[in-house]
């Protein structure tokens, strides 16, 4: 009988502890599905832009020609856009007096005369002619078109008047207000004006930052784990290596950051705000990673591999570089693109070495200034407007992707070429 009870008990904490564990999967899925949502709910309309159908007359006496005169592109170039654009940018609405002038014109981005002047420059049949453009409205107009921005408020609490308002209305009634991709997101760099943000410039930092990372922190790792695993004596020194290999996988990101700081920008004088640099600085915080998930994967070759080389006559290097390696390598590879994942999300590393600086243009070169994916999206969490918010969410999106796309490809790299032994 009290056999039966004990089994009863037995069985019953064992129906506890799966349900526990349901639950606590359950919880953490949950949590992660709300995280997703909020990013994904704030970030999507960040890919779409508000635009205004305003009709451009590309008149060859506006830009400074004679009616019979053939421009060539550099002529046009060079011309004076500032009486095509005007005209454009005022005269999609009719107006009274200055204020309501100027309120027409900055309902438009900041970009809208480069984008009429860049229409013609590669549609330049259109010379003499008049065209409709689709031009990128300002962040104001662009977030009262996506619901984002309160209009029943009072005018003096709004950034957009009573009269731009009374405009934006009769252009959706006309029909002249639609949403298009928002290229510049992926294309521009950063800006002080939200609606021709990009993360352009910063997606070209992470990639130079995790290439050079990835050139530096491999094989240094790839040969610290192989003599420490294949061909370093066993004694206190090496134990001593280990211990400290160990302890820097640990070490906050931020002391690799006042290392590079102290060391690569304040010794060496390398350029500050480089992809170089951060690529420099994630290397050696990354070089760990690599370098414990190398030795495990190098412990995991079974010992008849390397005694069945050897026995065979081949040395100790040959059957290190030939037989051990290749076989280690599938666990390596994951691991390399795991510590790549985690050094594309760091941020406080760079900000310490000048990173976090405002720049416009997008690198070409490593040792061009740039930004990064996290370091953009500090920066423009700080920011007030609303239109940065969404962009917020959205570099946060393609960050998550990114994160999502490399440990899925560190998945699939294991399981592809890992080989088993019974």
């Amino acid at each position: 009988m009290n056999r039966e009870i004990r089994l009863k008990k037995r069985y019953a904490a064992e129906q506890r502890f799966k349900l526990y564990g349901v639950i606590s999967i359950l919880t953490a899925l949950f949590f992660v599905g709300l995280l997703l949502f909020k990013v994904f709910s704030g970030g999507a309309t960040a890919f779409i832009k508000t635009t205004i159908a305003v009709e451009v007359d590309y008149n060859k006496e506006l830009l400074g020609f004679e009616a019979s005169q053939i421009p060539s592109m550099e002529e046009v170039k060079q011309a004076d856009f500032y009486d095509v654009t005007y005209q454009a940018a005022t005269g999609f609405y009719k107006f009274s007096n200055d204020a309501e002038e100027k309120s027409i014109r900055t309902m438009l981005s900041g970009r809208y005369e480069q984008e009429i002047k860049n229409y013609l420059l590669n549609n330049p049949d259109l010379l003499g002619k008049k065209e409709v453009l689709y031009l990128t409205t300002s962040d104001d107009v662009d977030q009262l078109h996506k619901g984002n921005f309160p209009r029943d408020i009072p005018e003096e609490r709004r950034r957009i008047n009573n009269f731009q308002l009374q405009v934006y209305d009769a252009l959706v009634e006309q029909g002249k207000i639609k949403t298009k991709y928002n290229n510049y997101f992926l294309t521009n760099g950063d800006s002080r004006d939200a609606e021709i943000a990009g993360v352009g410039g910063s997606m070209m930092g992470s990639f130079f930052s995790i290439i050079i990372c990835l050139i530096l922190a491999f094989p240094i790792a790839i040969l610290a784990a192989v003599y420490l695993e294949e061909f370093a004596p066993k004694n206190r020194t090496t134990e001593i290596i280990e211990i400290n290999i160990n302890n820097l996988a640990a070490v906050p990101s931020i002391v690799f950051g006042l290392l590079a700081l102290g060391i690569l920008l304040n010794t060496f004088g390398l350029p500050r705000s480089t992809s170089l640099v951060g690529g420099i600085t994630l290397s050696l915080m990354t070089l760990p990673t690599i370098i414990i998930a190398c030795r495990a994967s190098l412990k995991a070759v079974p010992p008849s591999i390397r005694e069945a080389a050897l026995a065979v006559g081949a040395s100790k290097v040959q059957t290190t570089i030939h037989h051990v390696v290749p076989l280690a390598m599938p666990g390596t590879l994951s691991g390399t693109i795991i510590g790549l994942a985690q050094a594309l999300g760091e941020t406080a590393p760079l900000l310490l070495i000048g990173m976090v600086a405002f720049v416009v243009d997008i690198p070409s070169v490593p040792t061009d200034p740039s930004a990064s994916l996290p370091v953009q999206i500090y920066l423009w969490s700080e920011q007030a407007e609303r239109g940065f918010v969404e962009k917020t969410s959205a570099t946060i999106m393609l960050l998550i992707g990114f994160l999502i796309i490399m440990n899925s490809l560190a998945v699939w790299a294991r399981q592809k070429f890992e080989r088993k032994w019974m």
